[in-house]
């Protein structure tokens, strides 16, 4: 990932609403949800939704397919993981021992056994 689409997808999830969605998208993989029930559980207008979602598109971090008449939006996993590897490339100088609090963080929510990280 080049850094200015590193500030872009950190730009789109600069915002609450964004954030949200965001985190809600990544927590209903690999299935989504529809834009309106996006807007519904959010409690946002469906128009300010709509901005929300293309902000998150075009950052590369939210995809979206038509389903008949519904459009359902995804997390795009490939670009979160871009980004998150974009972040931690440089770790600590490098430094296995500085970095490995962060990934025995990570790994617990990341392994095939664990249950879902709820935050």
């Amino acid at each position: 990932m080049e850094l200015k689409n590193a500030i872009a997808v950190l730009a789109a999830l600069a915002q609450t609403t964004r954030l949200e969605t965001f985190r809600l998208l990544v927590n209903s993989e690999p299935g989504g949800v529809p834009a309106g029930e996006l807007a519904r559980l959010l409690k946002v207008p469906q128009n300010t939704m709509s901005a929300h979602l293309a902000t998150l598109s075009r950052s590369g971090i939210v995809k979206s397919e038509r389903h008949g008449r519904s459009i359902v939006y995804r997390a795009d996993l490939e670009g979160f993981r871009a980004l998150t590897l974009f972040l931690l490339k440089d770790c600590c100088g490098g430094n296995a021992k500085l970095c490995a609090p962060l990934i025995a963080d990570l790994t617990p929510c990341c392994s095939s056994e664990a249950e879902p990280c709820v935050n």
